[in-house]
């Protein structure tokens, strides 16, 4: 899918441009030049202009440094001095039609006020995302009440706010059907999903209490209105427990694999924070343990090397990994002392259970070593 960066690259290649500078030392430190001039430009702050002198910083239409450039981007006051040859207007007018992403707060009212307040610093950083790719527009905030307004600290003039439900907003965009993400969805989010002219992000922080599975009520609503929901849910490796649950995070999930290409379990590798990666080391780490019995006392082992294995689709560090084995009252030893282990000890089903006994009195030999 095109950036906007992608656009504006596309508008001066046409005209024959082959790089750009700034009469200022606005956006060298930018990591993506060409995106966050077209973003200016879209938002009216500026223009392409041609200069009669080659400006001092310039750069080719890939963002590589090159020696000054007869073109630059300057704010439009500049249009009396210099010729304009890319106005906000025509870079406009060749924008393709972008997904609309809704976080839908119909459920505001039933947030703490300091979860309203991550709601709106995750809305604020939800546009970061999309202006890092599109214009910042696509995101779109339904039943947007006056406390939501008052308490967001964002660009409210750079965002599409609505104050009434999200079924009529989409009507009035012409859009009968959408993706919802869900957790509790049956169908996993695909590449055939990224047709539609919208996603719908829930509007909630927490999944626990009275905000238990809202999202899907949340589709239920929109169904009653006519709208085509495609219910869909984001997984890591099959399971959604270790996919990050804020709603800027699920907005990055989609857009790298939609813009960048990434794969899913790539997109939420990338999005993840060690306490994600806790959660579902939490749910993997006991299906890899071994028990010991030894004089009547049971261990539960697992490897040290897990974590070599664990971190590469896992977003964790050691003091992660120990953190996780002590809470789950877990041995980690290394595979050469299991592999002795297994040696001097018996396989036997106990209780249903399946236990390696070891008949010696050196309970020693299993000390934690993390």
């Amino acid at each position: 899918m095109k950036t906007l960066a992608d656009v504006l690259r596309e508008a001066l290649k046409e005209k024959g441009i082959e790089s750009i500078g700034v009469l200022s030392k606005r956006f060298r430190k930018s990591r993506n030049k060409l995106q966050d001039i077209a973003v200016e430009i879209i938002n009216g702050k500026g223009a392409i202009f041609r200069v009669p002198e080659k400006t001092a910083v310039a750069w080719d239409l890939n963002g590589n440094r090159v020696e000054g450039s007869h073109y630059a981007y300057a704010p439009l006051c500049m249009v009396d001095k210099f010729e304009m040859v890319l106005s906000p207007d025509e870079l406009r007018s060749k924008l393709p039609e972008w997904p609309y992403f809704v976080i839908d707060l119909y459920h505001w009212d039933r947030h703490t006020q300091k979860e309203k307040g991550k709601i709106c610093l995750q809305v604020s950083q939800s546009y970061g995302l999309l202006r890092d790719y599109f214009t910042g527009r696509e995101l779109a905030v339904t039943w947007a009440n006056d406390e939501f307004k008052s308490m967001f600290h964002g660009p409210l003039d750079r965002i599409t706010t609505y104050d009434g439900p999200t079924s009529e907003f989409l009507r009035e965009n012409g859009i009968d059907e959408v993706v919802l993400l869900d957790p509790w969805a049956e169908e996993v989010l695909s590449e055939k999903d990224f047709g539609v002219k919208a996603f719908i992000i829930g509007g909630i922080v927490d999944t626990g209490g009275n905000k238990k599975k809202t999202t899907p009520k949340i589709g239920e609503e929109l169904e009653r209105a006519g709208v085509k929901v495609r219910r869909r849910k984001i997984v890591l490796r099959g399971d959604v427990v270790g996919v990050p649950d804020r709603i800027n995070r699920i907005l990055g999930i989609i857009l790298k694999m939609m813009v960048e290409g990434k794969s899913m379990d790539e997109a939420v590798y990338e999005l993840q924070e060690p306490l994600h990666a806790r959660w579902r080391l939490r749910k993997e780490l006991p299906k890899r343990a071994t028990r010991y019995m030894v004089d009547g006392r049971v261990y539960r082992v697992v490897e040290k090397e897990l974590f070599d294995e664990y971190s590469k689709w896992l977003k964790i560090r050691w003091e992660d990994f120990v953190k996780v084995l002590r809470e789950l009252d877990l041995i980690a030893l290394e595979r050469k002392r299991i592999h002795h282990l297994n040696k001097i000890s018996n396989a036997r089903i106990i209780n249903g259970r399946l236990y390696r006994v070891i008949l010696l009195k050196k309970a020693a030999m299993l000390c934690y070593n993390c």
